[in-house]
């Protein structure tokens, strides 16, 4: 599918209202730590990811898939530089995510990344892509998911960055296929990723919240509202969805999505949309 990923310009207000909720996600310990640990993890993901896709700029000569991955870059930048100023207001609000950003990680990120194969650091990256394709549609798709109570500004940003996760969910699969990588490498890939997905999930989790001296002290809510995560719309069925990678031949088109990120465009970006303020 040939779509151009927009970059678009933007500036979220976090606290402009006033003071902010500690737990933002309906006054939810368990929730709210693991949103804040997804956020404080996209800075340097979407860094990695641009890295793994740049190492083949050179060799990629398809004129549309050329103008898509400027595109994918551009987007890629802006969730980075947004998430982390949301970051900031998690950490002064007392989220223990501060570590996932430090200079010295990231170059140790770097350091790991070019002694990687370019191919597999694309495979990784593609495989990534998928993960936050399939959060993407399940956020904008399901009423339960968009019911949830929480601070307004967080939310939109959420929703902007599945909305443009999905416009750009093929590209750097695309440019995977363009430079050679084979099935083999990403699927196995895949297969190693998809493995570690929930003993990664529950043990960042766990270490978050036993960092926070709310949440040590009522083991059953965490109990209670850890179940209500694990099970409700955000986990339920998640699994399966993201195995449709492992399918030999599969492609992130072959998931359709054109019709709700249509919607979703009109919604934020259209004449009256909610985030048109929000565009500098």
């Amino acid at each position: 599918m040939a779509v151009y990923p927009k970059t678009r310009r933007i500036r979220f207000r976090f606290g402009a209202d006033g003071a902010t909720e500690k737990y933002f996600v309906d006054d939810d310990v368990v929730f709210s730590h693991f949103v804040a640990g997804l956020s404080a993890g996209f800075p340097p993901g979407e860094e990695s990811f641009i890295r793994s896709v740049r190492r083949f700029a050179d060799q990629i000569t398809d004129p549309v898939l050329k103008k898509r991955v400027a595109g994918f870059i551009g987007q890629e930048a802006m969730h980075g530089m947004e998430h982390r100023r949301l970051n900031q207001k998690l950490v002064e609000l007392g989220y223990p995510i501060e570590w996932l950003d430090r200079d010295r990680l990231k170059e140790r990120q770097i350091r790991v990344e070019d002694r990687l194969p370019g191919r597999l650091h694309l495979a990784m990256t593609a495989a990534a892509e998928h993960y936050t394709a399939v959060l993407a549609e399940r956020v904008l798709s399901s009423d339960e998911i968009q019911a949830i109570p929480g601070e307004p500004e967080m939310w939109h940003l959420l929703n902007w960055h599945a909305m443009e996760e999905l416009e750009h969910k093929s590209v750097a699969f695309d440019v995977y296929r363009a430079v050679g990588g084979s099935e083999r490498m990403r699927i196995a890939v895949m297969a190693a990723i998809y493995a570690f997905t929930i003993p990664f999930t529950f043990t960042t989790l766990t270490i978050s919240l036993a960092k926070d001296p709310t949440a040590r002290q009522q083991p059953l809510r965490l109990a209670r509202e850890a179940y209500g995560l694990f099970r409700g719309p955000v986990f339920r069925g998640l699994m399966p969805e993201l195995a449709k990678y492992l399918r030999p031949g599969f492609h992130p088109d072959d998931i359709d999505t054109e019709a709700l990120l249509e919607r979703w465009q009109e919604h934020l970006f259209g004449a009256d949309g909610v985030l048109v303020d929000h565009v500098k």
